[in-house]
């Protein structure tokens, strides 16, 4: 049974499994299928009973996953597919055909066809079932040079899907056509994805050429002779770059791979470095790093350990500074508090003897107010 062009479906082993007991037998026609997320899903079996039973003794045909007391349960009645499941079961070809819509990655099982009839007990149940992988629709644009100008990009899913299944493609998140297959120019840094009609699955990662290349340089682009110097290139790019390390008026390159080192630093490695990224999309290379020396170095000192020494000097030297700073300010402080003291006690002195003073002569001008009395005695008045 062939899909709907709204739904896809993958069947990874298409091989007949026959299970069967006393006359009962349910024949699968797949052991395994795969499907995209979002599409729509077949199914199919067909039955045969021992000869006593007629059609009309079977009053139930159901799909199940679970179990529930030892009893099955029809997908119908789960809630988990309600509204996504249907059946199409045939008594005259015995036969029987699941349809899931819109599957869900929860819908991964193992499916299984059984069959009850109106006699008490009377059942089975065809087991093994079929194995329903449900993924994302997984998919990878692949490219490959079809011409010294041009690439093919095919879109591949992760499910190997059947009757052609067709893609849109994008440029630039913006549709352009529907195909299995689109042709662009090499060397383009436009970005290209396709999407599997049908699912609803997200769209692939973008294929691009390398955007312009950076390169940074450690520990510094003015090296002293002996040191070490390490080049790194980085590009935004998919597929992944690889890449190539170039110095200037050179015709063969100096390096391969993201980083390149530069040991024992002399003055004939000064000069332009540069990098190209490259992958199957295309090429794009860096602007020129200049790379100079600044002398010779000393046998145990390197830039590093100069700068470190420096740092730490700068940082003791701060502290030495502060350190000067809080003692002068204390200093100062203990002078301010002798002065404040001493002034303090000149100030008490100063009153004390003004008060006393002031009462010395408060005194003094009572004694010149008190008036003087002079007694006379008469001799002849005895």
């Amino acid at each position: 049974m062939s899909p709907s062009a709204g739904g896809l479906v993958v069947f990874l082993l298409s091989v007949q499994v026959i299970q069967s007991q006393d006359g009962w037998r349910v024949n699968y026609h797949q052991t395994d299928v795969c499907a995209a997320k979002g599409s729509r899903v077949f199914i199919s079996c067909t039955y045969t009973h021992p000869p006593g039973i007629r059609p009309s003794d079977i009053k139930d045909r159901f799909w199940f996953t679970k179990e529930k007391d030892g009893e099955p349960v029809d997908l119908k009645t789960d809630s988990e597919y309600s509204g996504r499941v249907t059946y199409d079961c045939y008594s005259n070809s015995k036969s029987c055909y699941l349809t899931i819509t819109d599957v869900r990655e929860s819908d991964s099982a193992e499916y299984k066809f059984t069959l009850r009839t109106n006699k008490p007990g009377e059942k089975y149940t065809g087991s093994p079932g079929v194995t329903l992988s449900v993924t994302d629709s997984g998919l990878q644009v692949q490219v490959r040079r079809s011409a010294s100008t041009w690439l093919e990009l095919t879109c591949h899913s992760s499910c190997v899907l059947p009757d052609d299944p067709e893609y849109n493609w994008y440029k630039n998140e913006k549709y352009i056509k529907t195909g299995s297959s689109l042709l662009v120019s090499s060397g383009s840094t436009d970005r290209y994805s396709c999407y599997l009609i049908g699912s609803s699955g997200e769209d692939s990662p973008a294929v691009y050429g390398p955007q312009r290349p950076s390169v940074s340089v450690s520990p510094s682009a003015e090296m002293l002779e002996g040191d070490s110097v390490n080049l790194t290139c980085s590009a935004d790019a998919n597929p992944a770059a690889n890449y190539t390390w170039y110095k200037e008026h050179e015709d063969s390159s100096r390096a391969s791979g993201q980083n390149f080192t530069i040991t024992n630093f002399t003055a004939e490695h000064s000069g332009n470095y540069y990098c190209e990224a490259q992958n199957e999309m295309g090429r794009s290379t860096s602007t020129s790093l200049l790379i100079t020396s600044a002398g010779k170095g000393g046998s145990t000192w390197s830039t590093t350990a100069i700068i470190v020494i420096s740092v730490i000097s700068a940082v003791f030297l701060h502290i030495i500074i502060i350190l000067a700073v809080l003692y002068i300010r204390m200093m100062i402080k203990q002078r301010d508090q002798r002065i404040t003291f001493r002034s303090y006690w000149t100030t008490l002195d100063t009153r004390r003897k003004r008060r006393t003073r002031r009462k010395r002569r408060e005194e003094e001008e009572k004694m010149e107010m008190v008036p003087s009395t002079c007694i006379h005695f008469d001799e002849g008045s005895e």
